[in-house]
Formats: structure tokens, C-alpha cells, sequence
């Protein structure tokens, strides 16, 4: 599976190691994905989802039900 958040649509990012030398090579930002089990009341059953620490953040502030309605909404949920 990519390492992409379901909800967010957060992805690597791409930049350079800099050494002591001042030498640039690739590298990559990886997110902080977690997976993470939810309960959705409405449905009466579980979802697991790959999703950034920010995101896990959101769904505990906002709930689970706004957080999959706006995501869907607008494109990004990927389940």
C-alpha cells in the first residue's frame, strides 16, 4: 500500500540530505502514517485506515463521521 493518508491525501516529499561538506543528495519526507481502527455508529461496524497523526488529531476533535463526510466531499477519501 502507498504510503499515503486516506483522509488528508498526505504524501512523501522529496529533498536533499545536505552533509557537514555541504553535499546534496535525494532523499525523501516520509509521513507520519499510522493505522488506526474506528467505529462508525451509523454503519453499525469497524474501518481501518492508514492515516497521518494529524489527521488521527482531527477525527478525535471533529469525530469520525464529519471527517469521512468532508473527505469524501472532496475527493480524497481512498478506501
Amino acid at each position: 500500500m502507498a504510503r499515503v493518508c486516506q483522509i488528508t491525501g498526505k504524501r512523501p516529499q522529496v529533498g536533499n540530505s545536505v552533509s557537514h561538506a555541504n553535499n546534496k543528495t535525494k532523499r525523501r519526507f516520509y509521513p507520519n502514517l499510522q493505522k488506526k481502527r474506528f467505529f462508525i455508529p451509523e454503519e453499525g461496524k469497524w474501518i481501518t485506515l492508514k492515516l497521518s497523526t494529524k489527521a488521527i488529531k482531527t477525527i478525535n476533535k471533529v469525530g469520525i463521521s464529519a471527517v469521512l463526510k468532508e473527505a469524501k466531499a472532496n475527493g480524497n477519501l481512498v478506501l
